[in-house]
């Protein structure tokens, strides 16, 4: 077997990368960074005008190739035509979450479905819808983005610390069904990230201070800090590396970072 070029080994020239949720945040730095690195990128979002926002984010900077695609994860037809519009597909990074800060017994039944439909169901509608191409060319690299919450919980995020854990052991099954057919899976488990999702903590100064003292960094993360772990894992530096959890989140689980928020 010929040695790899190691000077080479995270770029992703000739690769075709559909980032979903490329929008905003955590999306949209992935995204650019997946870009940076040679990949083709189609940036899709449920906001067209977001995503067309990230391309010319990348345009601005001379980061590389990008293209907006509109697709909500939730419509079932609409997966079935970006299946067919984007052809083949070596990187699959998934974003989209949503969050309903509430105690267990104040949930409702539309919260919870709200929660677990994008968070589970969208995520295994898209990374089946694509995967099942990749398995049949024999290669690929999918990345979901998981949670310090799969792993760690406090009052008020029951329903999505279940929904990222549950994530967590999807990504592993497919990892598990898909990895002899030569197709990596992944997870990235970030911290506390600065974000649209995470804004009404910021609005709160006592709970946004608390959090960030909490990790071992002393910091909230950044979303552009997470766009290293992603080309890592969709990168040949990743070529033997499958089924496993990334957490980028300043320390925060080592420490076992604790704050009950405001109720």
């Amino acid at each position: 077997m010929d040695r790899p070029d190691l000077s080479r080994l995270f770029r992703l020239d000739g690769r075709v990368a559909l980032v979903v949720g490329a929008g905003s945040g955590i999306g949209q730095a992935v995204a650019l960074g997946l870009a940076a690195h040679g990949a083709r990128v189609i940036c899709a979002d449920r906001d067209l005008a977001a995503a067309q926002t990230t391309v010319a984010l990348a345009a601005a900077s001379g980061g590389g190739e990008l293209t907006a695609y509109e697709v909500d994860v939730l419509d079932a037809a609409a997966l079935t035509r970006a299946v067919e519009d984007l052809g083949a597909v070596d990187i699959l990074a998934v974003t989209p979450a949503v969050n309903v800060r509430k105690r267990l017994l104040d949930y409702t039944g539309e919260e919870f479905d709200r929660v677990v439909a994008l968070n589970l169901r969208g995520a295994f509608d898209v990374m089946t819808a694509f995967g099942r191409g990749m398995a049949e060319r024999g290669r690929g690299s999918i990345i979901g983005f998981s949670s310090i919450r799969s792993l760690t919980t406090e009052p008020g995020q029951g329903v999505y610390a279940m929904t990222k854990a549950g994530l967590v052991m999807l990504l592993r099954t497919l990892a598990a069904e898909l990895g002899p057919q030569g197709v990596r899976v992944n997870a990235i488990a970030p911290g506390v990230i600065d974000t649209p999702l995470t804004a009404p903590i910021k609005n709160t100064p006592d709970w946004y201070a608390a959090y960030g003292a909490k990790s071992i960094l002393g910091r909230w993360g950044r979303p552009e800090e997470l766009a290293g772990a992603a080309v890592y894992l969709a990168s040949d530096a990743a070529s033997y590396v499958t089924g496993t959890v990334l957490f980028v989140d300043g320390g925060w689980t080592a420490v076992d970072g604790r704050f009950t928020p405001p109720s």
